[in-house]
């Protein structure tokens, strides 16, 4: 489809409620017009009373790690898993992509500094020729002093877009207790107890040696490169004001009533995964979003691990009358778009923005994106 057309006959959802049987118009990929009622141009769709959502903004997607190694030590070269996994993204809805890769030599599987170095750069090099906006996420487990090298090296270099820093130390966090840390990743790498004790022991006294220092030195740093900086897993109000006199401002996946309803006091964008909101709780047995979000807490939504669960997760939150639809949406656009920086380019169907445009079909009982654009490009389509 041409980058200048028209979209007729739509429910057009805007930051502020829905526009029945409007349409909008596309000029050179931006947002030109937006009426409520019929427009005319050379190129005229009809919508046929579908919706049109603003592109989804994921700033939390894991799902570059599974692409790149589906099975425990089965790895796919980097660059089918980055294109293979940028048109599964596109049908998703996804027009802004970060894609979180983790510096945690400790951990097992694919989170090693070098390898996820490695593929940061090769991500970058590819990004012109993938469909969907792509960005890089850089996750750092504080335990892992030997990652900072590698981070500043990226962060000058301005390959990473959005910067965490996680601690997955058992006893507290996500994993509260030994016992569930062993059983996340024990089995599924194969380590052994003992192996597991060990991978324990050094996380803890590497997070009482070097950890804040080393937090205080990238926070810096990325606020010198205008690189958004986010914290992983909170559990405390004492953690969320931590946050706040770094300057830190979104805390992801809190685990608790507790973070999140501190991190609403100092003024910090809570997080949450749309997987969670889908099923109706966590993996890990810690905070429901659904109810975090009844409770009036979380202004994000992320993918996590799975990007096919945005639309869904949006959508159930409207079903279960939890938000109003253009609220539930800007959870997944707007929201996170302000979030990383963005929002002027993106982020809403307002004029003058990128026409990051999708055509909803909410009918049957399950929802179906029949077109995305990006810039005004059509890069997928049922049909």
């Amino acid at each position: 489809m041409a980058h200048s057309f028209v979209l007729n006959n739509a429910c057009l959802v805007t930051p502020d409620g829905i526009l029945e049987e409007a349409s909008l118009r596309v000029e050179n990929g931006k947002i030109a017009e937006i009426s409520q009622g019929a427009l005319s141009g050379t190129r005229e769709v009809n919508v046929q009373g579908n919706y049109l959502f603003p592109g989804f903004v994921d700033m939390h997607s894991d799902a570059i790690e599974k692409g790149i190694e589906p099975r425990p030590n089965t790895f796919f070269p980097v660059d089918i898993a980055v294109f293979e996994l940028d048109k599964k993204i596109a049908s998703c809805g996804i027009t802004t992509m970060y894609h979180s890769l983790s510096f945690a030599e400790m951990e097992v599987g694919l989170r090693s500094n070098s390898t996820a170095a490695g593929i940061i750069r090769q991500i970058n090099e590819f990004t012109g020729k993938l469909k969907v906006h792509t960005k890089i996420h850089a996750r750092f487990e504080i335990t892992d002093m030997a990652a900072v090298p590698f981070l500043e090296g990226l962060i000058q270099d301005d390959l990473i877009h959005l910067f965490s820093f996680m601690d997955h130390s058992p006893g507290q966090g996500q994993f509260r207790d030994i016992t569930s840390y062993k059983s996340y990743y024990g089995p599924v790498y194969g380590k052994s107890d003992a192996e597991m004790d060990g991978i324990i022991d050094r996380k803890r006294r590497a997070r009482e040696d070097g950890a804040p220092d080393a937090i205080e030195r990238l926070v810096a740093l990325c606020k010198e490169h205008s690189i958004s900086i986010a914290s992983h897993d909170d559990d405390s109000r004492e953690k969320i004001e931590w946050l706040k006199e770094l300057g830190v401002g979104m805390t992801e996946f809190p685990v608790n009533i507790e973070a999140v309803r501190a991190a609403r006091e100092h003024g910090i964008s809570v997080c949450l995964g749309s997987p969670n909101v889908l099923r109706g709780e966590s993996q890990a047995r810690n905070l429901s979003a659904r109810e975090a979000i009844s409770w009036g807490y979380g202004d994000i939504l992320c993918s996590d691990y799975a990007p096919m669960t945005m639309l869904h997760a949006v959508l159930a939150l409207e079903r279960l009358e939890i938000l109003p639809l253009h609220e539930a949406v800007n959870m997944v656009s707007l929201n996170p778009a302000r979030a990383v920086g963005i929002s002027e380019q993106t982020g809403s169907l307002e004029i003058g923005k990128d026409a990051d445009i999708l055509i909803v079909d909410p009918s049957e009982g399950f929802p179906r994106i029949l077109s995305t654009f990006i810039e005004g490009k059509e890069v997928y389509a049922t049909c």
